[in-house]
């Protein structure tokens, strides 16, 4: 391979890279039904893969529509056996968890439990906006 072709190569990597999704670490807990009113859109019904956003993500009402995929990365207890079913969740913000929110995400009840335990009450996860 030529040196130009390497060139171009290594540009267009370089390029790439900032696209490269990143996930932030954080904590998630599940609030329980009935889901409606939301912050984000009222009596609009969102379905049950959705969740509320602490002051972390929530930028003033920024947050409401955006989606993210949210993974179990372990127990936020020391002891507590693996609360993680090895699976992630997409999952819509359509609320605002106000100041003393115990997790990043606070996920509906339904999507807590595609990755993790519910007995675990609070989780570590990695999240990613998609």
């Amino acid at each position: 391979m030529g040196l130009e072709m390497r060139v171009l190569l290594v540009l267009a990597m370089a390029i790439c890279l900032p696209s490269a999704a990143y996930a932030a670490d954080g904590t998630a807990t599940f609030y329980t039904p009935p889901y409606v009113p939301s912050s984000c859109y009222g009596y609009q019904n969102d379905g049950v893969m959705i969740a509320a956003a602490s002051d972390a993500i929530w930028g003033n009402r920024a947050a409401c529509g955006k989606r993210y995929r949210v993974t179990c990365t372990g127990a936020t207890n020391q002891g507590v056996p693996q609360p993680c079913k090895g699976t992630s969740v997409v999952i819509k913000i359509v609320d605002y968890c106000p100041p003393g929110c115990r997790g990043t995400i606070d996920l509906s009840q339904e999507a807590f439990a595609v990755i993790a335990n519910p007995d675990a009450g609070k989780i570590k996860i990695s999240y990613t906006q998609v």
